[in-house]
This record gives structure tokens, C-alpha cells and sequence, in this order.
């Protein structure tokens, strides 16, 4: 049997899973646990597969991006090397070859 932590809201000790949370059936709390050993105020960054995202890693455009004021496109299953990672509207501040620097959402991309 897997030991489940207690609750953060009220200390039940009768946790269970529901998919990738952990629930309290006596106040109803959900959480999740992987977010809740990351450090208080630090973002978490997902790709739209649900797969975290740190700087440095390798993602893949998931569909084509008009480039705003620009005709260029980035087109599907453009590969993006060594993101950085932003607190912004953009969350991934990158470069990509024949384009050039740019940002994206995190939405449209997934960890390769």
C-alpha cells in the first residue's frame, strides 16, 4: 500500500488519488502533489502535453505560428533548442534558425 501525505488544509490522514491529485474526502481539498514541493511563488511551466518545462530544455512547435508583423511562419514540428523561461505574457523567450529571436506560449509547444 502507498503512503499518502496527510492533508495541507485540515490534517486528515484519509487522502486518496484521483488521477494526478490527491483529494481530502473530509474537506474536500485537491492538490497536487508535484507542485507542492516546488517553492513557494515559483511558477511552474507546462507544455500542452502537461510535461514541465525547465530553461535549457528542447520543444517542438505544435502547430503553425504567423509570425505578427512579419509574413514568416513557423511552421509545425519546428524544433526550439535551449529555451529560456520567462514570467510574462510569453512564457519562452527563444531563437529560432531562419527566424530569429522570439517568444512563445507555452500552449503551443511540447518537450521533445
Amino acid at each position: 500500500m502507498i503512503d499518502l501525505p496527510n492533508c495541507p488544509k485540515c490534517n486528515s490522514e484519509y487522502t486518496y488519488e484521483d488521477g494526478n491529485l490527491l483529494v481530502c474526502p473530509e474537506c474536500s481539498y485537491e492538490w497536487n502533489p508535484e507542485l507542492e514541493n516546488s517553492e513557494e511563488g515559483e511558477k511552474i511551466y507546462k507544455d500542452s502535453n502537461g510535461n514541465v518545462l525547465v530553461d535549457g530544455d528542447t520543444v517542438s512547435v505544435i502547430k503553425d505560428l504567423k509570425v505578427k508583423g512579419s509574413s514568416l511562419v513557423v511552421k509545425k514540428g519546428t524544433k526550439v533548442k535551449n529555451i529560456r523561461l520567462v514570467d510574462a505574457d510569453h512564457d519562452i523567450k527563444c531563437k529560432i534558425d531562419g527566424v530569429g529571436a522570439m517568444e512563445l506560449k507555452t500552449e503551443f509547444v511540447k518537450k521533445i
